[in-house]
């Protein structure tokens, strides 16, 4: 009766074997026609015996209860045995007392078994490895060789910054090529897969980690294809004014009126708004005067037309214009323009000098050039109002007895222009002339 109940609970309990999708499914038959212990028991020794770890293994069987006991070398060994005994027909309930075995000698003689063997593997695989090294290597020196090579670089590159990039994507896209040679020959091109990956993810970071380099290194290739300015141009790049003396992998350097020399990052440079004074070599100058209200500002334009119109340093083609801008308090303020050939002519000293001459001009027609008047009025009324010097109290008691001479146009050395900011641009460009990304070959934008 006892035994009854303890074989109805046993059917009752679940199973505890767990599945491996490596083993084959359902049931194992015996060998026997009917279900018996011996049976089950021989059965089982016979497939545990051809596996290797369990010769430790004891089975004993009765009335479909297997129990096994012994040692194993370790626990997932354990785990198996339950999964292949609850696959054998007729098996009812599984009672594993199987322990881990623990002794250093038995623990260790497989490990030196499976050293043993992996060194003779690695040993008759060294032929193949030898072939595989030989080829991804042919392939990597080919790339290189071809790399070294000079002369094909500079005739599809624009400068030589370009044309290093090229070598150097050429020399990486050929030792990519050599490693999957030498992958594909070991059969083993599913680590590829891993390095790339694990070669992207640490790309990703180490970019993040230096955006700012990444930024100027794409913008010193930008700058590069499409050159906003050539060595000796004068700029304003943002508010920093000065004549370009080289244009390099990192930063674009200037050099200002004063001789100092400025560094922008050419991330900077890139997204900055250039102004190029050098492209055209017509540029345009002015100026702005107070003329007095009173005087006949008609007289005024003439004068300031006739005046920059006699220049020699003053374009004829576009012609010198003058108008009125804004009228003051005081004074009406006339603006004049005229336009020099900067290869002829320093701009500013030409500027200066058609402001003197423009004054001058004016001055001798007696048509003033007040400075602003002022009305001051004190509460009380007690005292009188106060006029700074106007039209009405320019003094007229001055004779003039002789008529003065008019100014003197400066000669032509006078406005010519000052080579010594673009002599020193020159010096420097000869003393590192490799650093440079301009051409004169490139586009310009």
């Amino acid at each position: 009766m006892i035994r009854a109940l303890f074989l109805a609970l046993l059917l009752a309990a679940p199973a505890f074997a767990q599945e491996a999708p490596s083993q084959p499914s359902g049931a194992i038959a015996t060998a026997q026609n009917g279900v018996s212990d011996a049976a089950i028991e021989r059965r089982i020794q016979d497939i545990i015996a051809q596996l290797e770890g369990y010769t430790g293994v004891i089975v004993d069987v009765r009335e479909g209860v297997v129990t096994l006991s012994g040692e194993v070398l370790d626990n997932a060994a354990i785990q198996r045995l339950d999964e292949i005994t609850s696959r054998v027909d007729g098996v009812v309930a599984i009672q594993n007392e199987v322990v881990e075995d623990t002794n250093l000698n038995r623990r260790l003689n497989p490990v030196f078994a499976r050293f043993r063997d992996r060194i003779g593997q690695a040993v008759a695989y060294l032929p193949l490895l030898a072939v595989a090294l030989t080829a991804g290597l042919t392939v990597m020196l080919v790339g290189v060789l071809f790399a070294r090579w000079e002369a094909p670089w500079r005739r599809i590159a624009p400068n030589a910054f370009i044309g290093d990039i090229y070598r150097v994507i050429f020399r990486l896209v050929f030792v990519l090529a050599g490693i999957v040679v030498a992958l594909d020959i070991l059969n083993a091109t599913a680590v590829l897969a891993g390095f790339l990956g694990a070669a992207g993810i640490v790309g990703l970071a180490v970019g993040f980690a230096v955006r700012d380099t990444v930024e100027n290194f794409i913008a010193s290739i930008m700058l590069s294809l499409r050159q906003p300015f050539r060595p000796n141009d004068f700029v304003d790049i943002e508010g920093s004014v000065g004549t370009v003396i080289r244009l390099t992998s990192r930063a674009t350097i200037l050099l200002d009126r004063d001789g100092n020399h400025l560094r922008l990052p050419n991330a900077v440079v890139f997204k900055a708004k250039i102004i190029n004074y050098t492209r055209n070599a017509e540029r345009r100058f002015g100026f702005g005067l107070g003329i007095d209200p009173n005087d006949d500002l008609a007289e005024a334009k003439r004068i300031g037309l006739e005046t920059l119109g006699s220049l020699p340093f003053v374009l004829v083609d576009p012609p010198p214009q003058v108008w009125v801008k804004e009228a003051g308090d005081s004074t009406v303020t006339m603006e004049f323009f005229g336009w020099v050939n900067q290869q002829e002519s320093d701009f500013m000293v030409a500027r200066g000098e058609a402001l003197r001459l423009v004054m001058a001009a004016l001055t001798r027609a007696d048509i003033g050039l007040p400075e602003p008047t002022f009305r001051v009025n004190l509460p009380g009324g007690g005292l009188p109002v106060i006029n700074l010097p106007d039209t009405e109290n320019r003094s007229r008691e001055i004779v003039v007895t002789e008529e003065p001479a008019p100014d003197q146009t400066p000669p032509a050395d006078e406005v010519a222009p000052v080579r010594v900011i673009e002599r020193m641009v020159e010096d420097e460009r000869r003393m590192k002339g490799a650093d440079d990304l301009l051409s004169r070959a490139a586009p310009e934008e």
